[in-house]
């Protein structure tokens, strides 16, 4: 039974994987090489379960419970004693095999790892571990506390007692799992990321300006927030780097990421968590469109 679990990477996914994973009674490593980010996500964790207190969602006792069950460090070799350890660190290949080969080395021989990656091959990061049977593909959505789905992908060796261990384990924090085979994209991104591309796209050409393409999809088609609205608060260079796996796996010219769209990452513009992308975050409250 998963008791521990550890979590590389301080950042948005990684303190809201922490959260979920501390509030449904899990023991919690989060580590993560920056002192500052890790201050960063107990105080973003401690302000999101604030708010859940002020919602009657939460109660003030479980919330101290749950984070006291949070420790942080920069140190690697403290997950030693977790029995589930997910990786959500940037969203870079190397970066993660080399985080895995680490842990690999680092871990006892029954522990899983996952990692949370939205677009990497399960069975490539698999493969620098010598417990592919023990590795699966656990992606979390963003905001974690608020959304409800985890898509879990099998690579091409993990077990089917890692699986079902992995399932318990996402419905224990209250999420509802889909199942995706590991193929560039996943489930939601394969659908997802082509859309806000080509709402990229729509801009470039002179359809419509920003504002007018997020309304149309909003009120048009009933998504909650537009497309260039989601695309700012995702980071527009995480949405230029899933374009990328999909346009290389799959060998599509369909996929190829919109030129505005990796010129405004040239820029350092990359959505709300810098302050400004398809929008400028300058006044939170209202925000302004670029065009």
């Amino acid at each position: 039974m998963v008791q521990a679990i550890g979590i590389i990477g301080a950042g948005q996914m990684g303190n809201g994987i922490a959260h979920v994973a501390a509030q449904s009674g899990y023991n919690v490593v989060m580590v993560d090489m920056n002192p500052a980010s890790l201050e960063k996500a107990l105080k973003t964790i401690d302000k999101n379960m604030a708010r859940q207190v002020e919602k009657g969602k939460l109660s003030e006792d479980d919330k101290a419970t749950a984070l006291a069950r949070i420790t942080t460090t920069t140190a690697m070799k403290d997950v030693a004693s977790c029995d589930l350890v997910i990786e959500a660190a940037t969203e870079n290949e190397e970066v993660k095999k080399k985080i895995f080969r680490e842990l690999d080395e680092t871990l006892p021989a029954n522990a899983m790892l996952a990692s949370n990656t939205s677009s990497i091959s399960i069975t490539r990061l698999a493969a620098v571990t010598t417990r592919p049977e023990q590795f699966i593909g656990m992606h979390f959505m963003n905001p974690v506390p608020m959304m409800k789905l985890v898509e879990i992908i099998r690579g091409l060796a993990t077990s089917e007692e890692t699986y079902q261990r992995v399932v318990e384990v996402a419905e224990r924090m209250g999420k509802t799992v889909a199942t995706s085979e590991d193929v560039p994209g996943f489930i939601v991104n394969r659908l997802l990321l082509p859309m806000l591309n080509e709402a990229a796209y729509a801009l470039q050409d002179g359809v419509a300006d920003v504002k007018s393409l997020d309304t149309a999809m909003m009120l048009g088609a009933g998504h909650p927030m537009g497309p260039l609205t989601l695309a700012d608060f995702i980071g527009l260079d995480t949405c230029v780097a899933i374009m990328r796996v999909l346009h290389s796996e799959l060998g599509d010219s369909k996929y190829r990421p919109c030129p505005l769209l990796v010129k405004f990452v040239d820029a350092g513009w990359l959505g709300k968590k810098t302050g400004k992308g398809f929008y400028d975050y300058s006044d939170p409250a209202n925000p302004q469109p670029y065009r």
